[in-house]
């Protein structure tokens, strides 16, 4: 009879680890989502101070630039967004730039890059728990999409 109580006790325990398991990788992988949407609005945030700097400047390749960023396809977003970063530090270098615009965009440079940090700590995460051998063998991940991390060059100003 002990042993039933002993079969039993084990099944219960690994069912409730594995539930806490599922649970942790939805809550992970739903956390990696909100941390994208955050990037993603503080990207535009900055997108449109450049454009508001472009045309305090009178820039018109930092005004391509930026409307390059917002209307790119998530593929390459990244690959947008240096371009963007590469022209904000050259209009940051320029002299003739107004100092109103360039600290508004200077603060907003440094929210993306602490959004972008958040979020490459939430994908880190993920992944990390993703390749987990219990995540793997009862496949608890699969009705989410696989994270992924969001490599640009640092985008604050200073």
């Amino acid at each position: 009879m002990w042993w039933v109580i002993t079969v039993v006790s084990v099944v219960v325990l690994v069912a409730t680890y594995l539930t806490w398991l599922a649970a942790r990788v939805d809550r992970l992988h739903a956390r990696a989502v909100a941390a994208y949407a955050t990037l993603d609005a503080h990207l535009l945030r900055r997108a449109v101070a450049a454009v508001a700097l472009a045309e305090a400047a009178q820039l018109p390749t930092l005004v391509y630039a930026a409307r390059i960023a917002v209307d790119a396809q998530p593929e390459d977003r990244e690959v947008a967004e240096n371009d963007l970063t590469r022209h904000l530090r050259d209009a940051h270098e320029d002299a003739a730039a107004p100092e109103e615009a360039l600290s508004g965009l200077v603060q907003v440079s440094r929210r993306v890059a602490l959004a972008r940090q958040v979020h490459n700590d939430v994908v880190r995460d993920a992944l990390a728990v993703r390749r987990r051998l219990l995540v793997r063998l009862f496949r608890l991940a699969r009705k989410h999409p696989r994270p992924a991390y969001f490599d640009v060059d640092d985008p604050s100003l200073s």
